[in-house]
């Protein structure tokens, strides 16, 4: 049982990797189990020393970081290619991986830290949506502030409200303002070295935030306020002392002692005393001794600093060193590095905070304080539901089709090989070896349209002209089709259109299988097929299924595009090569028969054919799960299906649906696929010798791609699997 949860930043500047360790630090406070699912390697980026380091060293990213990720960098080659569905599928496969390796008893949040927006992928915000969308997961935006009004916070979180609260099959949890009350110069101040920190530490300028007003009159709920604190993120003496590669004179509590500020000196004596401030590293000369005592009197006065670092080559003698004896037997770190001052000030005014943020107890300090300031509410409020034990999401079907397609490794024509977005898909589909793609068209004229369109034509896409193996197929058509009149007159005419010709290519064993109709209609498309490949000996007709997306899982439905008003036998025909259909690509058949009417609730004709329809398939195919009547919700909503059919072995879980004629058919699949703005594949014909596929003439290129991966699956099935 498990919950997505993808944190997604608003910004270029934000870094999830605080607000990540500090919800995971609340895990404690509650029932619930939670992980981290990291798709685009942002948590570990080479690059950057704090995302490194921090879940390195992190005890929670041992156990609980993915270990697949995709580079960042990776998303260009997909943008670029027209690919970007395919990266999102590669994500959604990776979580659900992830996922089944995380299988616990106990409830489980998964956190998805979201892409960064950058100047090189702009479309971040997108595909966090997408992302977000295809896993039905949570949102919870990271912010921060560079603003200085509540009012304008909230405008801010109200846009990030209205931008996706309008988004289907998305809930936005809340959103983590990050940096409140920030020195206004310095809200990214674990980039910024700590003597420029120190210039501009007496800064009163601050975020006047209202956090009363901000969590109770915002459009999203406030899961976390974190104030902005250098002391937070502070370098211990020890690590500067490590980052510097200096002497220790006297360790005192140099393991403890936090440093937020770092002075330079090497003035009068009378001077120096305001630079006696709590948690400053204060840099003096070696060779002025008088300053260094007056540091260790300070000292024993209570006049507290972090720490002493003492530049050049002079030794600290012993005298010296029996001098300072008691503040050295007390707290007070010394340590020297033997550069000058100079050269010293260089390498200091280079020192971050990111730099040293991978010390492991830097991380749990920033940890510990951002968990503090975070609710965990939200964690525990909302009960996860059981994920349904049927079905399959569509990520999980298209890299499936992939897959399967790949493993057939079969020769696919497209007959529209003049076709831009054909020759995409057939660009795209050589790529990903879903299928051996054969181009029917003018040579010159594809390679030429290909070089404008920058489109890569390799080595398992063939380009063949129809002009030069026509004749090879005019007595072949005249022999099947001579009882219908057919002679090598005619013959000669209809091998001038490319479906007829493709289809006698299909016929004769050349390729395995067709796909056409992003410039034909429908029965253009079909009709060679009927005529010259036909149906299946031991079926009664050709019908057509859709593989509809829906967000959760994908559903199959069928017929919607061949048979207008099948009787029983026929509509019987129909679901059991759907159900066929389903087995082929993974998806376990559970088989509603659709109708006005749920059980005995209704009568009539309509009714009376899907029962019958029914009763005949029972009869065939004693092991296949199906019902009907059913009505479509009974069908597919588990609570309506308790009220209205709560012995049925379908109801509230079908994952084939047959309808009763076409008109129903057609008219519940389109109203379907517009109103839920979702994708389909189809129509897939099913009961034919070999596998012809029909195209929309406003098919996108992924619904080609997926088109051919159904074909040449199909193609390599030689036998019914249920009957």
């Amino acid at each position: 049982m498990s919950r997505p949860i993808i944190l997604i930043p608003t910004d270029t500047r934000i870094k999830l990797i605080g607000t990540i360790l500090g919800i995971l630090n609340s895990e404690k406070n509650t029932d619930t189990e939670l992980s981290v699912f990291e798709p685009f390697n942002n948590l570990q980026n080479e690059t950057d020393p704090l995302q490194k380091k921090s879940f390195i060293h992190s005890d929670h990213s041992k156990k609980k970081l993915s270990p697949n990720t995709i580079l960042v960098n990776h998303l260009d080659s997909f943008l670029k290619s027209g690919q970007i569905e395919t990266f999102v599928e590669k994500v959604i496969i990776l979580y659900y991986q992830y996922e089944k390796d995380k299988q616990t008893n106990k409830n489980h949040i998964i956190l998805i830290p979201g892409l960064q927006n950058t100047h090189k992928n702009p479309y971040a915000l997108a595909i966090n949506y997408k992302i977000a969308s295809a896993l039905n997961s949570e949102i919870i935006f990271v912010t921060d502030v560079d603003i200085y009004s509540c009012n304008k916070l909230q405008e801010r979180i109200a846009i990030l409200h209205s931008n996706f609260s309008n988004k289907k099959n998305i809930k936005i949890t809340g959103v983590i303002i990050n940096a409140i009350n920030t020195q206004s110069k310095y809200s990214d101040h674990i980039y910024s070295s700590l003597t420029e920190i120190n210039q501009y530490s007496n800064l009163t300028h601050k975020n006047n935030i209202n956090i009363k007003k901000l969590c109770t009159n915002g459009p999203i709920p406030v899961l976390g306020y974190i104030p902005w604190t250098l002391k937070a993120l502070a370098p211990r003496a020890l690590d500067v002392c490590n980052y510097l590669k200096a002497n220790i004179i006297n360790e005192g509590a140099i393991s403890s002692r936090q440093i937020t500020l770092i002075k330079f000196y090497s003035g009068t004596l009378i001077n120096i005393l305001p630079l006696f401030r709590r948690e400053s590293l204060l840099v003096i000369s070696s060779d002025r001794l008088d300053l260094l005592v007056t540091c260790c009197l300070a000292e024993k006065n209570n006049r507290e600093i972090s720490a002493i670092l003492l530049t050049g080559r002079d030794n600290i003698t012993t005298s010296v060193q029996k001098i300072c004896k008691e503040t050295f037997q007390d707290d007070l770190p010394v340590f020297q590095i033997k550069k000058n001052n100079w050269k010293n000030s260089l390498d200091l005014t280079k020192l971050t905070i990111e730099k040293l943020s991978g010390n492991i107890q830097i991380i749990k300090n920033m940890t510990k304080y951002i968990t503090r300031h975070l609710t965990t509410k939200w964690i525990s409020t909302v009960k996860i539901k059981e994920k349904k034990k049927y079905g399959i999401s569509p990520s999980e079907f298209c890299d499936q089709l992939d897959n399967l397609a790949r493993k057939a490794n079969k020769r696919i024509i497209l007959p529209e090989g003049e076709e831009v977005r054909t020759m995409k898909a057939a660009s795209i589909s050589a790529q990903r070896g879903i299928a051996t793609c054969i181009l029917l068209g003018d040579p010159n004229k594809i390679q030429s349209i290909a070089r404008k369109n920058n489109i890569h034509l390799n080595e398992k896409i063939e380009i063949i002209n129809p002009e030069n193996i026509r004749k090879l197929y005019i007595n072949r058509l005249v022999e099947l089709r001579h009882t219908k009149g057919m002679d090598s007159v005619i013959a000669k005419k209809q091998l001038m259109n490319n479906i007829m010709l493709g289809t006698m290519m299909l016929e004769s064993g050349a390729v395995d299988g067709l796909v056409a109709g992003t410039l034909h209609t429908t029965a253009d498309t079909l009709r060679p097929a009927l005529q010259i490949i036909k149906k299946k000996v031991n079926n009664l007709l050709v019908s057509s299924i859709f593989f509809m997306l829906l967000p959760e899982q994908v559903l199959i439905y069928g017929d919607c595009a061949v048979n207008t008003n099948p009787n029983p036998e026929q509509l019987a025909d129909i679901a059991i090569q759907s159900a066929n259909s389903a087995l082929t690509f993974g998806i376990e058949p559970k088989v509603a028969m659709i109708s006005y009417s749920t059980g005995l609730s209704g009568s009539g004709p309509d009714v009376e054919k899907v029962r019958e329809a029914t009763s005949i398939v029972k009869k065939k195919c004693p092991h296949l799960i199906i019902d009907g009547p059913l009505q479509y919700d009974a069908a597919v909503v588990s609570d309506i299906a308790q009220s209205k059919a709560p012995n049925s072995p379908v109801a509230g879980q079908a994952t084939v649906l047959i309808f009763p004629d076409l008109n129903t058919g057609n008219t519940t699949y389109k109203a379907v696929q517009r109103t839920a703005c979702i994708d389909s594949i189809g129509p897939i014909l099913q009961g034919m010798k070999k596998p012809v596929n029909d195209l929309s003439r406003g098919a996108l290129i992924n619904d080609i791609i997926y088109t051919i991966a159904v074909t040449a699956i199909q193609s390599s099935i030689k036998y019914e699997k249920l009957c």
